[in-house]
């Protein structure tokens, strides 16, 4: 027996002896080639130890390399997958031989890891090469079940120095520096706790992450979650725990700070259109999901001076992530998310569309599809309450559908859609609106203060182009409008007709015309359409009681000047809205074009020489006197009454009625040519 136990100690003596002197007897080459060709195998792919090569047995299994790479995938060029300066294990010996892995150090010193992918391949999946398959079987993905993890662990030191990280998709590479990692887990039922930090494309981000048990998270059970993410870009925390299950899928409280979205979609490779919006972003509530669907419910999310709360989902496994939900904002300013408008010369006029182009490249950063209610609605200066709408954001097209608001006493609905798909931006508008108070709708939409009512507008335009100018140039559709019981401010058509007969004579504007002065009416209406941004109206007709006013023209928008033409009637009829419209007594055709700015309003000569043009022709035709015939077409240019026959029934003598108007500014015409004759004949 004695013998027995001797044998036995010195077989452990001598195991112990090679252990320990072994390292120094055999040449390191013999260990580094064997080394070296068990790390090919395992990885698929050739590994070279470069540089000295230690390995120590007692007490613990100790393994030192210097200057150590891995080779890269076939195709994705010469430089090395990963090569590192130094690399030390170190992992406690009896313990493994009851299955209880317990490292006491693994630390990776400079790393230098090269990932790419291309043509829908990557250079970063390793495993041995399998020799009895042409290719690969198809991977199942990782399934958290009871017995996953059959073996107990302890995690020392474990580190990763000053790694660098290079990331090539597309020809486009992205830089992790400055990577320093540590991890400690006392054991696999114990907390695994992570801190770290690196350096992405010049930005500085802290991490650290606890999970509650190792054995927990392979196995499905319910497991505590913590995470932090810090940094100038972003600061997150959750605090929650991974489900119990099969897939990867957690729930917990998130708190989310983005100080600038634009510099955070700029580093992640999408910048936005330059703007003054579009800045920070908070965001908090019951997270609940995985790694590719993710919902946010009771959340409440500040982006710049909006605040909204609902539900939110984003799913992440899309080219683009997409969210969805049901959001209500008390008030909703979307003016900082439009084109900045054009601002006038200094004179509060209308300032020229501008140029500077319209970028809808931002709508292609996510797609959406949100419900939203809103108390205020905001757009230019239009405001709209008690607002519900649908907003549908698919590959940078935008539809926006109001199927309820209300507006300047009315109410409608509306569907505008913005298109960023193509080169060149589109955009769409398509409403009806009723009970409509106009006069503040359409100073609020157009800045326009000269016409009240109550009334509808049906709208519907489509246009195109890179910036508000071409949008204006291109603009097309139609529209149709009816008011009632309303008035036009700056004239009074009334007044204007009354004097008239004196305007025909001095050459000015008729009386009734300025900033106090109103035409009341009973019924307005019309229709335009309007192609490459010049709308046309041909039958515009306002009846009130003692006027009647007919009207055509062109409005250019593009160029911002109009050409318009009114034909307001004095009638005997004291009808208003409903009233005949056979129109009779006295016409004053008025012009107004010019520009938006600066209009001209005046008396339409061009009318009235048309009408005495014609009027001398017929009259010549027919053997008329030149003056009788001139008259008479003055007098049916400007619906005017009155008799060339010198026998009026008073047998010749003077009276005192008053001179028709027509009469008198022939009389100055042809007076002034038969002054200039000689006396007592005809100059021969």
């Amino acid at each position: 027996m004695r013998r027995i136990l001797t044998i036995i100690i010195a077989v452990i003596v001598l195991v112990v002896g090679i252990a320990l002197f072994a390292p120094f007897l055999i040449p390191d080459s013999v260990y580094r080639d064997r080394a070296q060709q068990a790390a090919s195998a395992q990885l698929g792919r050739q590994v070279t130890l470069g540089g000295d090569v230690s390995i120590r047995f007692i007490p613990r299994v100790e393994i030192g390399a210097e200057n150590v790479s891995i080779a890269n995938a076939d195709g994705f060029g010469d430089d090395p997958f990963a090569e590192m300066g130094e690399m030390r294990i170190a992992v406690q010996l009896m313990p493994l031989l009851s299955r209880n892995v317990i490292v006491d150090e693994f630390v990776l010193v400079e790393p230098v890891i090269r990932l790419e992918q291309r043509n829908g391949a990557n250079n970063w999946t390793l495993g041995p090469v399998r020799e009895d398959a042409e290719t690969p079987p198809p991977s199942e993905g990782f399934v958290r079940r009871p017995g996953a993890l059959p073996l107990e662990a302890s995690l020392g030191d474990i580190r990763i120095e000053d790694g660098l990280v290079l990331f090539t998709d597309g020809g486009e590479t992205k830089r992790i520096e400055g990577l320093d990692l540590a991890i400690a887990m006392p054991g696999v039922d114990e907390p695994l706790e992570i801190d770290g930090s690196l350096t992405a494309e010049g930005e500085a981000l802290t991490f650290d992450a606890r999970l509650g048990s190792l054995r927990g998270v392979f196995e499905g059970q319910q497991t505590d979650l913590r995470l932090r993410l810090g940094g100038r870009l972003i600061d997150l925390e959750l605090d929650g725990a991974l489900r119990e299950g099969e897939n990867f899928a957690a729930d917990g409280r998130l708190d989310l700070t983005v100080p600038s979205l634009r510099a955070l979609a700029s580093f992640l490779g999408s910048p936005l259109p330059a703007g003054d919006n579009l800045n920070r972003l908070e965001a908090g509530g019951t997270l609940s999901g995985s790694m590719a669907n993710i919902a946010l419910s009771g959340a409440t999310v500040r982006l710049d001076d909006l605040t909204a709360t609902g539900d939110l989902a984003v799913a992440l496994d899309r080219a683009r992530p997409r969210v969805t939900g049901n959001v209500s904002i008390p008030e909703l300013d979307i003016n900082p998310y439009l084109p900045a408008p054009s601002q006038g010369s200094g004179g509060g006029g209308l300032a020229p569309w501008p140029d500077t182009p319209i970028d809808l490249s931002g709508l292609r950063v996510i797609d959406a599809n949100l419900r939203v209610e809103t108390g205020r609605l905001v757009v230019h200066e239009i405001e709209v309450t008690d607002a519900a709408l649908t907003a549908v954001l698919d590959n940078g097209r935008l539809e926006a559908t109001l199927t309820r608001f209300a507006l300047y006493e009315g109410n409608g609905s509306a569907v505008v859609v913005a298109n960023g798909r193509g080169a060149t931006p589109s955009f769409s508008l398509d409403a009806d609106l009723s009970s409509l108070a106009a006069g503040p709708f359409l100073e609020a939409a157009a800045g326009f203060d000269r016409l009240t009512g109550t009334g509808r507008m049906e709208i519907d335009l489509l246009t195109s182009g890179a910036t508000t100018r071409t949008i204006m140039d291109g603009l097309g559709g139609s529209a149709r409008f009816n008011f009632a019981d309303g008035a036009i401010r700056g004239v009074n058509l009334a007044q204007a007709l009354r004097t008239v007969q004196a305007s025909l004579t001095s050459g000015s504007l008729p009386q009734g015309f300025g900033d106090q002065e109103e035409t009341d009416f009973s019924s307005l209406e019309g229709s335009v359409t309007i192609a490459n941004g010049v709308a046309t109206n041909n039958d515009f007709l306002m009846l009130s009681p003692l006027i009647r006013v007919e009207g055509n023209g062109t409005v250019d928008i593009g160029d911002q000047t109009l050409d318009y033409r009114l034909r307001p009637r004095a009638v005997a009829s004291l009808q208003g809205q409903g009233g005949s419209r056979d129109m009779q007594g006295i016409t004053v055709p008025i012009r107004i074009r010019g520009s938006f700015n600066n209009p001209s309003i005046g008396i339409d000569t061009e009318a009235v020489g048309r009408a005495l043009l014609q009027g001398a022709v017929q009259g010549a035709i027919g053997g008329e006197d030149p003056e009788d015939a001139l008259r008479g077409a003055l007098g049916a240019a400007l619906g005017l009454g009155g008799s060339n026959d010198d026998d009026d029934g008073t047998g010749g003598e003077e009276t005192d009625e008053p001179e028709d108007p027509a009469e008198t500014l022939l009389r100055g015409l042809f007076g002034r040519r038969q002054n200039s004759e000689p006396e007592g004949g005809d100059g021969n």
